[in-house]
């Protein structure tokens, strides 16, 4: 069996390629230049580099090596869609059809266009099941009474700003909304509002409302935490199940170490 994938940046396109080989599988990556990970071409048995927006020729790669299941991984800065897109014909098609350029609605384009050549987009965790969230709390420490009602606030704002496919992720603190994610992606978004929140904030990241399972659902890892270990952020919130987890033990060693809370949770009731 032959897979493709769609990769952007981070960790997910690589772990997902070494799950693939070792069942067996041979993949044909189609990774966006300053995006995707140099060392991935080390870990798939074909590599098409792209630049954001050549459809056309990703189709082209695939079809060319009898790909007709595909998945799309890893994260693509938002900023550099001003700055580095070279869109063609079929690209420009595709956006000139949408009424707004939101991730949902990008993603859920790309893969209509996809399915129409006959590539199936498959769930981003087809294959790795295993790094959804678990319900619970990892940590040792527990999120306090504050902060616990902080999560809750967060959890109802954040559901919405991605009803409205804005973002994923908020940050709160004392009752008040500190940050709420947009283009700038969840690192910058727990740095702006943690250091707002000194030493009080909490965050939440949560899947959208009918979120298409297939892409773009939220992801955390280590780094997550360094980044709320720098912001002096003392609590996270995550949706149990609907989120991909990188480094599950280095987070919590990580917080651990810090004093911060990590929690999965089926919905904000379940605190």
């Amino acid at each position: 069996m032959r897979i493709g994938l769609i990769a952007g940046s981070g960790q997910f396109p690589i772990i997902f390629a070494k799950a693939a080989k070792s069942k067996g599988l041979v993949v044909c990556a189609a990774a966006y230049m300053n995006e995707a990970d140099p060392v991935l071409k080390d870990h798939v048995d074909l590599i098409e580099w792209l630049h954001i927006g050549q459809v056309k020729r990703l189709i082209n790669f695939f079809k060319q090596n009898n790909i007709s299941e595909a998945v799309m991984l890893g994260a693509i800065k938002k900023t550099r869609m001003f700055s580095d897109v070279r869109p063609d014909m079929k690209a420009i098609s595709m956006i000139a059809g949408m009424r707004h350029t939101h991730d949902n609605g990008i993603l859920s384009a790309f893969a209509r266009i996809l399915e129409e050549e006959g590539i199936k987009i498959q769930p981003s965790t087809f294959l790795l099941p295993e790094l959804l969230a678990r319900e619970g709390c990892w940590t040792k420490r527990r999120p306090g009474k504050s902060e616990k009602a902080d999560i809750r606030l967060g959890w109802n704002l954040a559901k919405e700003i991605g009803r409205l496919d804005i973002g994923q992720c908020v940050v709160v603190g004392g009752g008040s909304i500190l940050a709420v994610e947009a283009i700038e992606g969840t690192d910058a978004t727990i740095l702006r509002g943690g250091k707002l929140g000194k030493g009080n904030a909490v965050v939440v990241k949560v899947c959208k409302p009918n979120q298409d399972i297939r892409f773009d659902i939220p992801a955390v890892g280590a780094q997550t935490i360094k980044s709320m270990y720098q912001a002096e952020a003392k609590a996270i919130a995550i949706e149990a199940g609907k989120a991909v987890v990188f480094d599950r033990q280095e987070m919590i060693d990580i917080a651990n170490k810090h004093g911060i809370s990590i929690v999965a949770l089926a919905d904000a009731d379940g605190l």
